[in-house]
């Protein structure tokens, strides 16, 4: 009888890096890179590029960047919170769990105009439950300029 194929929390985690840096289109149209994922802490980066630009006298980012940004590593962080739940579970259960996950409330706080040449943004875990995960995010330009906060509410079970 075969056993359906379960994965350790390193592994999971790499599952967690590639649907966010790979597999969501919006994704990869910000640019999005994963710099590090572990179960306490998320961190993504990405490149300023003309396409991304709202205040285009400034050269700034646009503010929906920057709350799309923090959403996405919200939803990345909260994700750890499932990684945790689901070691030793069949692919397809993690699977399952992974896609049903949504952005329930987000809240930015915009502090200075996003001017950088790129860009790091890091999220944590402030609650992890069994249905309901709560984040917190901020995002940092080259020189280590605070740009921006975010606490994110996210649907997890």
């Amino acid at each position: 009888m075969n056993r359906p194929e379960t994965f350790d929390t390193e592994a999971l985690l790499d599952i967690v890096k590639d649907i966010y840096e790979r597999q969501i289109p919006f994704d990869r149209v910000l640019g999005l890179k994963v710099e590090s994922l572990t179960m306490e802490e998320a961190v993504v980066g990405f490149e300023m590029k003309p396409e991304l630009v709202g205040n285009y006298v400034l050269g700034s980012l646009h503010g929906g960047v920057i709350s799309s940004v923090l959403d996405a590593l919200g939803g990345m962080t909260a994700s750890t919170g499932v990684v945790k739940r689901m070691v030793g579970r069949p692919a397809e259960e993690i699977a399952t769990a992974l896609t049903r996950m949504g952005t329930i409330d987000l809240r930015i706080d915009y502090l200075r105009p996003g001017k950088g040449a790129y860009f790091k943004a890091t999220g944590t875990i402030m609650r992890a439950g069994k249905k309901v995960a709560v984040t917190r995010m901020e995002l940092h330009n080259d020189k280590g300029v605070l740009i921006a906060v975010g606490t994110g509410t996210y649907l997890v079970g």
